[in-house]
């Protein structure tokens, strides 16, 4: 297995849970633990839950649908992943002072509005494009999904990155894929978004 091996998508249904755990590590849980329960919740009761605990609540939001994001695959094994959803789903990124959304945001069009909250790539596979892949992938399931447009807001790349901030995804990934920034909160984090 390359990572020049051709690379397909799938959504994350039930089936697919225990390729999610092997990408992530059963042990690891992606990025320190997470799980991929941040973007869900407030800080505080991240913070309160036990690795275990965000696993476990994990679980039952792919269990429960919708789909809480897609995964890419070089054969049969799960080396991407990417988090997106609808938006008001994503407590911290609703409330969040970068990521909240923007003051004229009708409630309307916030409900026909999905957002990409995380990216993990398998190691040994990083830094060869699948970022740009799976953000394909998740405008496309998206647009499936019936949302009117794609928020994000990814991390600015003009210096090196410290461990753990490119989880977001970068944001000259997202302007090549046609996002343009609506609001920059703080130095390196724009928020962007994509018509569908």
């Amino acid at each position: 297995m390359t990572h020049n091996d051709p690379v397909h998508i799938q959504i994350a249904t039930p089936e697919r849970w225990a390729d999610l755990v092997d990408l992530f590590g059963p042990e690891r849980g992606a990025s320190g633990g997470c799980w991929c329960m941040w973007p869900f919740l407030r800080g505080r009761d991240w913070k309160a839950m036990t690795r275990d605990e965000r696993r476990d609540a994990f679980q039952q939001k792919v269990d429960g649908g919708p789909a809480p994001g897609l995964l890419a695959y070089r054969g049969d094994l799960a080396v991407g992943w990417i988090a997106l959803g609808p938006r008001m789903q994503y407590l911290r990124f609703q409330l969040g002072k970068t990521t909240q959304p923007l003051p004229d945001d009708s409630e309307q069009a916030l409900a026909a509005t999905y957002a990409v909250t995380c990216f993990f790539i398998r190691i040994g596979h990083r830094k060869t494009g699948l970022m740009s892949v799976l953000l394909d992938a998740g405008i496309d399931h998206a647009k499936a999904q019936g949302a009117q447009q794609l928020d994000a807001c990814p991390m600015e790349s003009e210096k090196p990155l410290q461990w753990g901030e490119g989880f977001v995804g970068m944001a000259d990934v997202f302007r090549r894929a046609g996002f343009v920034e609506i609001a920059r909160r703080s130095p390196r984090r724009p928020l962007m978004r994509k018509l569908l």
